[in-house]
């Protein structure tokens, strides 16, 4: 197929499609005699995993390894696993990150929400930041 019918069967862009081949995420297109891209059905395959890589938050670096280890003719299983756990972790320190951000904003607006304008000094920008 090609290049726009691929785009419009994976709901992404040629422009997308371009730069996923460049990347090393696609393998190279094929040419037809006009010197149109034009794919095999397999590109609709790797794109989906493209596509639920990145929902995962995967980088395209991390994706064109799992692509890379599946083209070797192994399976990624492992490597994918090991980049979810790293993942998870990242995440749950986000999460903390977030948590204790939240309790600091929920404070300062328990402050300000109490506060009287009319006590605010000219010194200041504003007490409660």
């Amino acid at each position: 197929m090609r290049i726009g019918e691929l785009a419009a069967a994976t709901g992404t862009t040629t422009k997308t499609l371009r730069f996923y081949e460049d990347a090393g995420l696609l393998h190279p297109a094929g040419r037809t005699p006009a010197g149109y891209r034009e794919y095999g059905q397999d590109a609709v395959a790797r794109l989906d995993f493209i596509r639920r890589g990145r929902a995962a938050s995967l980088t395209l670096a991390q994706i064109r390894e799992v692509l890379d280890v599946r083209d070797q003719g192994h399976a990624p299983c492992r490597h994918v696993e090991d980049l979810l756990a790293t993942r998870l972790r990242a995440l749950d320190a986000q999460i903390a990150d977030l948590q204790e951000l939240r309790a600091t904003v929920a404070q300062l607006h328990d402050a300000a929400r109490g506060g009287d304008p009319d006590t605010c000094g000219a010194e200041q920008v504003c007490r409660y930041l």
